[in-house]
């Protein structure tokens, strides 16, 4: 009985937040390492599934770094990165396209239908939603640095997106666009700016990057300097003072930019938690930390 009384105790503290966010938007974001642990992944599409069960729309974005190293590989090609971006000429685009929009893809979507949910592939076969242009970086003497086929979204297909959340279908993502000309040109985009450029486009509610850390730290030593809520105020004192350093510098920095274009909060959680997106979302503390 007081086991049963302590689940009754949780969904009453979720049903405020079920509340709150019926009929809002979520994006969340995945990366490679997650997909690649079966369990892992499995418990954050159940997440989803429940999510869009209680009448949250949820929208995935996924990249898939690993599995595309591996068929590199396999094919006897050295990944190359420049400034965190994989280096993409015509037979990297190729396993990029086949391991990451297709492969992949179509494997969450497939996985979230398993569970009990309905989910929508949006690739280059069924209906491609990014659109972009070629990624313009430069070294630290201001010379352009060719990366090849790497690019960044500069629209997204938000009616074809609606349209399925709204038909309590679940958006699959891959972090992949294509030029709006007449060659039509595939670009290999990161995960991160593409589910950026996704949640500001749709004006999501909550954009929730999943990754294998637990958020900023105040101390990046401890694990349990966990730092539950900031504001863009904060940040920037962190980031003076190097309690936020390295790469998660541009992450934070871009999570305030994706809040000044409309989007509600952003959180950084740890995939690994069981349920780490339903304590993040539903419950009043959380486990990861939320950017305002």
């Amino acid at each position: 009985m007081k086991d049963a009384i302590q689940k009754a105790d949780v969904l009453t503290e979720a049903m405020e937040w079920i509340r709150t966010f019926r009929d809002k938007i979520i994006v969340v974001k995945i990366g490679g390492r997650i997909i690649d642990d079966a369990e892992t992944l499995r418990g954050l599409l159940l997440d989803i599934v429940f999510m869009e069960t209680v009448g949250m729309r949820p929208v995935l974005v996924h990249g898939g770094g690993a599995a595309i190293s591996r068929g590199m590989e396999q094919a006897g090609l050295e990944p190359r990165f420049i400034q965190g971006r994989r280096c993409t000429d015509d037979a990297t685009l190729k396993i990029v396209e086949q391991v990451l929009a297709y492969d992949t893809n179509n494997a969450i979507a497939d996985r979230i239908e398993e569970l009990g949910g309905r989910a929508a592939p949006l690739n280059f076969k069924t209906t491609n939603v990014l659109y972009g242009k070629p990624l313009q970086l430069a070294d630290d003497e201001g010379q352009p640095i060719d990366l090849g086929h790497v690019g960044e979204a500069a629209r997204v297909d938000r009616t074809t997106i609606d349209n399925l959340c709204y038909a309590g279908i679940v958006p699959v993502i891959p972090s992949m666009c294509q030029e709006e000309n007449r060659t039509g040109q595939k670009l290999n985009v990161n995960a991160d700016t593409a589910a950026m450029a996704v949640a500001q486009a749709i004006q999501a509610e909550k954009l929730v990057f999943v990754s294998d850390v637990n958020g900023v730290l105040r101390n990046k030593e401890d694990p349990d300097s966990l730092i539950q809520s900031l504001n863009a105020k904060e940040v920037n004192k962190l980031i003076a003072s190097r309690a936020i350093d390295a790469g998660m510098i541009p992450k934070v920095q871009a999570c305030l930019e994706t809040l000044e274009k409309g989007v509600g909060k952003v959180h950084i959680i740890d995939g690994r938690v069981k349920h780490s997106l339903l304590l993040e979302v539903y419950t009043s503390k959380g486990v990861g930390t939320e950017i305002l």
